[in-house]
């Protein structure tokens, strides 16, 4: 079988990615580290870099895509077995593990630039629903209907990703306590198991 020119770009981005990805295991590199630097640590060219990732952001882009990829493999095992509360908990000590601090760094960087230009990060702006599906499902699971499921499904992560934010910035704060409230808030919607009957 012959590949196409644009199968054999895609097969190669994908080594190119995982070579990356060895190199630089759960972090992402700094952004102000140049791509030669990256290149030098993945043992690669920055020209080939640039050819298939177009520049720094894409590559922090390309990477961040794949790890989450990667870690929502697991957070979907614990979806598979357990309920809304224990994925949102799973969701939280897997990101605010000490070795994630450069990965949330990273990733809201790449949110920032994003924000500007959205089709220059259109990959990585259609994966970040991923987990607000599953979460969805989960509350859905769990006696909500599909709308209201996804609301609050869509609240929970906004409220997750607003905690590593103040804790990338506040490292002090005590955003535990805040995931704790976010549950607890979660059980009081109408429709709910545990919501009080007026």
């Amino acid at each position: 079988m012959i590949l196409s020119s644009t199968e054999r770009t895609g097969d190669a981005r994908e080594r190119l990615l995982a070579r990356l990805l060895d190199a630089f295991d759960e972090a992402t590199p700094a952004p102000e580290v140049s791509l030669r630097e990256i290149a030098a640590r993945a043992g690669t060219s920055h020209a080939l870099l640039r050819y298939h990732f177009g520049s720094l952001p894409g590559v922090l882009a390309a990477m961040l895509k794949a790890q989450r990829s990667r870690d929502n493999e697991t957070l979907f095992e614990t979806a598979r077995q357990g309920t809304f509360d224990d994925l949102v908990m799973a969701i939280w000590r897997t990101y605010t593990r000490p070795e994630q601090l450069s990965r949330i760094r990273g990733f809201f960087h790449v949110v920032g630039l994003a924000a500007y230009s959205p089709q220059d990060f259109r990959e990585f702006i259609d994966s970040l629903d991923d987990l607000t599906k599953i979460l969805a499902s989960l509350a859905e699971r769990e006696g909500l209907d599909a709308n209201e499921a996804l609301t609050t499904a869509t609240v929970t992560i906004a409220a997750i990703r607003g905690l590593l934010l103040q804790k990338v910035l506040t490292p002090a704060a005590a955003s535990e306590d805040a995931v704790a409230l976010i549950l607890r808030m979660s059980k009081c919607r109408p429709g709910s198991p545990t919501h009080p009957e007026l």
